[in-house]
Parts: C-alpha cells; sequence; structure tokens
C-alpha cells in the first residue's frame, strides 16, 4: 500500500505533465481513448466519491473556525469566475457552444486539484478543503441557477435538469464517500494514501475522452479557447488575491483563496456539457482545456507563492 501511496502522490503532484502526455496521445490516436466520452459521468463520480473518502468530520471545523475566508472564498467563487467568464464570451464574441462552455466553467464550484496545488504552495491546506467543501455542497443549486441566468442569452438552459445532474454526479457521491469515511473510518484510514489515485485516474480518463472527440475541434477553435481560459484562469487567482488585500487576510490563507477561485472543477463542466447539452457539442472543449491549464498556471503560481512565503515568514 506504501508503494501505491507514493504512485499517488507522485501523480497528484504532477497531475499537469500527466494530463498533457495523456491529452497528447489522446490527440495522437483518438480512437484509442474516445469511448470514455460515453462515462464522463461516471468518471466525474467515482472522482467525487473519492475526494468524499477523504473528507473526515473534523475537517468540517474549520467552516465554523474560519468564517470569514470560507465566506469570502465562496461568495469569490461563485462571483468572480462566473462574471469573468459571461465578460470574456461578450468581449470575444464567442459561438454559442463555447460560450456556453465557458460559463459552465465559470460556474463551477473549487476543483479538488486546488488542495493539492495550495499544499506546493505552502498554503493553508485546511482553509482549501473547507471552501472546496463548501463549494461542492453549494454546487447543486448555485451552478445551475448561475448558468441558467448567465448562459441563457447564448441557449436554453433546463434548470432542474441541470440541478439533478449535479446532485447526481456530485452531491451523492461526496456524501456518499462522506459517510463512509464516517462509519469505516479506520479501514479507510489504511488505503488513504491511495484514494488520490482515484481522483487522478477519473480527471485523466475525463480529459483525455474529450480531447480525443474533439480533435478537429481543437485545431479550428483551440487556440482561442486557450487563449480565453487563460485570461478567465488568471483573472480568478489575481482578483480573489486582490481581494485578500482589501481584506487584509493571512499570506498562507491568501495563497488558499487565490488559488481556490481560480481553480474551478472543469470535469463537472465537461458532464454538465456532455449530459444537459448534447445539442451544443464544443461545450465541452473549454472545460477541457481549462482542465490542462489551470494545472499548470496553478503550479506556476504556487511556485510563486511559495518563494513569497519563505520571505514573509523567514525561518
Amino acid at each position: 500500500m506504501k508503494t501505491i501511496g507514493k504512485i499517488a502522490s507522485f501523480l497528484t503532484k504532477n497531475i499537469c505533465i500527466i494530463i498533457l502526455l495523456c491529452s497528447a496521445f489522446a490527440f495522437w490516436k483518438p480512437d484509442t481513448i474516445r469511448w470514455a466520452t460515453n462515462y464522463t459521468s461516471i468518471f466525474l463520480g467515482v472522482a467525487m466519491f473519492g475526494m468524499g473518502l477523504t473528507i473526515k468530520a473534523e475537517d468540517f471545523a474549520v467552516v465554523f473556525t474560519r468564517p470569514k475566508e470560507i465566506l469570502t472564498g465562496a461568495l469569490a467563487q461563485y462571483t468572480i469566475m462566473p462574471l469573468t467568464a459571461w465578460l470574456l464570451c461578450k468581449l470575444f464574441g464567442l459561438e454559442s457552444d463555447l460560450a456556453l462552455g465557458v460559463i459552465l466553467v465559470g460556474c463551477c464550484p473549487g476543483g479538488t486539484a486546488s488542495n493539492v496545488i495550495t499544499y506546493i504552495a505552502g498554503g493553508d491546506v485546511a482553509l482549501s478543503v473547507g471552501m472546496t467543501i463548501v463549494s461542492t455542497l453549494l454546487a447543486p443549486l448555485a451552478t445551475p441557477v448561475l448558468v441558467y441566468f448567465l448562459a441563457g442569452a447564448w441557449v436554453q438552459v433546463s434548470l432542474t435538469a441541470m440541478i439533478l445532474s449535479v446532485v447526481r454526479v456530485v452531491l451523492i457521491p461526496v456524501l456518499l464517500g462522506i459517510l463512509l469515511h464516517a462509519l469505516f473510518g479506520k479501514q479507510i484510514q489504511k488505503i488513504h494514501e491511495a484514494l488520490p489515485l482515484v481522483s487522478v485516474v477519473s480527471i485523466v480518463m475525463i480529459i483525455s475522452g474529450i480531447v480525443a472527440s474533439n480533435r478537429e475541434k481543437l485545431l479550428s477553435s483551440g487556440l482561442l479557447v486557450l487563449g480565453v481560459v487563460i485570461l478567465h484562469n488568471l483573472a480568478g487567482m489575481l482578483i480573489g488575491l486582490g481581494l485578500t488585500k482589501i481584506l487584509k487576510v493571512e499570506y498562507s490563507r491568501a495563497t488558499a483563496i487565490a488559488i481556490e477561485v481560480g481553480m474551478q472543477n472543469s470535469g463537472l463542466a465537461v458532464s454538465l456539457a456532455t449530459a444537459n447539452f448534447a445539442s451544443s457539442p464544443m461545450a465541452t472543449l473549454p472545460g477541457a482545456i481549462f482542465s490542462v491549464w489551470h494545472n499548470i498556471a496553478g503550479s506556476i503560481f504556487a511556485s510563486i507563492r511559495r518563494r513569497g512565503m519563505k520571505e514573509n515568514h523567514p525561518l
């Protein structure tokens, strides 16, 4: 189990490289992995279940002990990213499918990758986990409502269908994982180190399948979407960081908030696009590209913040 744990730790810390390599292979040999798109919701549900299994009762304590930072992160998550996504779609005049995809990414909760990036950055990991939990639990209502209002100008959005989708692929798996951890904590603790491997494999499969299925679209629109995705991600982290400056949040907690705001659960965006907007096939593209880019940008941001941590808190 220790060997599996080391493999899981290595893959988690180098997830951006793994995603890039697998995406490149999917682009080169699309027929080998195209089938994965048929199981996008299942893979995401498995990833969310894996996240739930890692959540302990004491993880919820941070929600009550640091309400200022948790509230700041949650509000920023569901205001900065959705509104920035909408603004970028307007500025770049994106066609309806791509605009929908960008807005879906912007309206999703924080992703589990943010916890890993926060750890690498030397930020407050407990706070990062707490914000991810809160934004994920709010997602069944917040995400569909925001998409309904912001994407309604481009496509018809079924609010009820989206709520049911988020409940099915996010809320139920996470709560089931939390329940099993509460009931069988000792047994799960024995495999705790290997659990991140479940989420890593699931996310890589989702992205690889989307890349394989959208090979031609990537060639025609990939650069435009990449540009929008980069601006979206950077705006989230920088505005989030600016907000913590205004509120005078301590350095390590500010790092966690900025990373949490900028890194979305793009796998959910892809899953929602696949399940609810079959008539808009290119809506999956922004989520797939965001999944790759936010890990790269997050890693760079983490290295910058880690150096700043040493300067602000020298040994």
